[in-house]
């Protein structure tokens, strides 16, 4: 997923260039603060004060220079515009995000607004298309079986969310001016483990990961992955 999202900036950008970058939900911090050691200034998003915390308390560690190109403020997604001025960055991320909204047509709608023209919008989203797969692997046929029928199911939290489909999201990236630029699978072959599971030793993660690189990339494999990676370019 971080390998994905390096590409498409390195693709749309000139390298070198600092990005002003904003994270929707930003949880803990991760990918805001491996964009800020990189060199961009980056604005997280997040509406839960928990996670809120634990970002703060995650950024409080780093150098100087890397806690000075990162903003955190406590604020919902569908928010924008009570925050950020029209253009303000360059890319937005909304990762994990958009499973927790009813309507997500006008939040995307707002994120787009506050990119400027040729910027990157990156969402990431629960595979509406693939929900059967997992409850199917994992030999529960009921779930399996609602899933053909709703796009509503369970996470891991135990919350009742939403996933999308690949074909509404393009066309609701088309209508909101920042039409599907490329897009991948995630989570395809290591979706049934634990969350608590250690990765393998280094030479076997690395083949792991380069199997999941590519069958995100491959059809038919992408279409049925767990989540689905979707870049936008405002035009």
């Amino acid at each position: 997923m971080a390998r994905q999202l390096e590409e498409q900036i390195t693709a749309r950008f000139p390298v070198g260039q600092r990005l002003r970058v904003l994270d929707v939900g930003l949880g803990q911090g991760t990918q805001a603060l491996r964009l800020a050691r990189a060199g961009h200034k980056v604005t997280g998003l997040e509406s839960d004060p928990t996670m809120l915390a634990a970002a703060r308390a995650t950024l409080a560690g780093e150098p100087a220079g890397i806690q000075e190109r990162v903003r955190l403020i406590e604020g919902d997604g569908r928010e924008t515009g009570v925050h950020f001025l029209p253009g303000t960055f360059d890319v937005v991320l909304c990762h994990g995000v958009l499973m927790y909204v009813d309507e997500p047509d006008p939040m995307l709608a707002g994120l787009a607004r506050v990119l400027a023209p040729g910027g990157l919008l990156s969402v990431l989203v629960r595979n509406a298309d693939a929900l059967a797969l997992r409850p199917g692997l994992s030999g529960d046929w009921d779930t399996a079986l609602a899933a053909f029928d709703s796009a509503r199911y369970k996470n891991r939290l135990g919350l009742s969310v939403r996933a999308d489909h690949l074909s509404e999201l393009t066309a609701t990236l088309a209508g909101i001016g920042a039409p599907l630029h490329a897009w991948y699978g995630v989570r395809l072959f290591t979706d049934l483990a634990a969350d608590d599971t250690l990765p393998p030793p280094v030479e076997e993660l690395t083949r792991l990961l380069a199997a999941e690189e590519r069958a995100g990339r491959t059809d038919p494999y992408r279409a049925v992955a767990a989540l689905l990676h979707l870049c936008g370019v405002r035009g």
